[in-house]
């Protein structure tokens, strides 16, 4: 797709006057980038938003009373899966996200089917009481012993230390999640970690902490990997960031195709409505204006609005602050 093809601005069209307001141009009438998929590496499922604790910064404000997106059933997965198949995408991994997603009554039957089609599942947790109850872990057990390393967990610590952890997740989080991760680690889960980088501590001195952690631990979670020690930088629509052009990619010397949304997409239930809604990326879920259709064959064809063809346009705030200039990808896959 050529930029003259993606963009057709008349000569005498106005730049808009707030930034992120217009799918095509930034305040300043250059032309807005977009993403193409390359390909459909990662699926998200995002199992809702209720989750067991409420942080002050979750980005998609999960909380025991947000049911904003409502539970996905096994068979709407299903359908995905079958679509991924029937297209022959090549898709590799299916991600599982929240909210909390054990606390899904189905995601243990998401799990199981993904894993029996042959991908790799990813289910990213704060691995508290959801995770520890009796029969969520029998089940588990059952299904790392049956497919190995094709299941992954991935566990939110927010920081190293208890004190910092617990500014994010609320009291008394700390000892269950260390609990939930001693578990995982004690009967040999494939498990990483996701932290954060608000502290005001340089990426190296992080490392170093979390690494003293696992080595206290036991945990086999190599600090130095960023696909092991996930460390997401922070996402705030309100802040003030610079929107992202297509001259951008060269002098930022960053590659569209790094980005998350040219290698996954994610399927979303909002309450009260009977269709699902495939959008770009997890950090997307509410935002009408990235809907690309109920299914990936609609979504892979989206045209207009914010996007064409398929592409994405980098509009909103998330895709300048958190993927492009943050560098964050929620996928070991991206």
């Amino acid at each position: 797709m050529t930029e003259s093809a993606y963009f057709d601005r008349p000569n005498n069209a106005l730049s808009p006057n707030t930034k992120f307001s217009d799918p095509n141009w930034t305040i300043n009438g250059e032309q807005r980038a977009f993403v193409s998929l390359r390909r459909l590496e990662t699926f998200w499922l995002n199992t809702g938003t209720l989750c067991n604790i409420e942080c002050v910064n979750c980005y998609i404000e999960s909380s025991p009373h947000n049911d904003r997106l409502a539970y996905l059933t096994a068979r709407e997965a299903a359908s995905f899966f079958d679509e991924i198949e029937t297209m022959g995408l090549k898709t590799h991994e299916i991600g599982f996200t929240g909210g909390e997603p054990f606390m899904n009554p189905e995601i243990l039957l998401m799990v199981e089917d993904a894993l029996e089609r042959g991908f790799d599942v990813l289910i990213l947790t704060n691995a508290m009481r959801p995770m520890q109850r009796p029969k969520i872990q029998q089940k588990l057990l059952a299904l790392n012993s049956k497919y190995d390393r094709k299941l992954s967990l991935r566990v939110s610590l927010d920081h190293y230390t208890a004190k910092l952890h617990e500014i994010e997740r609320g009291r008394d989080t700390w000892k269950p999640a260390v609990a939930g991760l001693d578990w995982l680690s004690e009967n040999n889960f494939k498990i990483t970690v996701a932290g954060r980088t608000c502290w005001n501590e340089d990426e190296a001195h992080s490392r170093q902490g979390y690494k003293k952690l696992f080595e206290e631990r036991g945990y086999s979670v190599d600090p130095n990997d960023p696909g092991e020690l996930v460390l997401f930088p922070e996402m705030d629509e309100m802040a003030d960031v610079p929107e992202i052009t297509t001259a951008c990619w060269d002098i930022l010397n960053v590659s569209p195709n790094n980005v998350m949304c040219s290698s996954s997409r994610m399927a979303v239930k909002r309450k009260g409505e009977d269709r699902l809604s495939v959008v770009p990326c997890t950090l997307l879920p509410y935002d009408r204006a990235f809907d690309m259709g109920e299914t990936l064959a609609s979504a892979l064809a989206a045209e207009g609005g914010s996007f064409k063809d398929g592409a994405v346009k980098l509009n909103h705030p998330h895709c300048s602050k958190f993927c492009v200039l943050g560098g964050g990808k929620c996928s070991a896959g991206d």
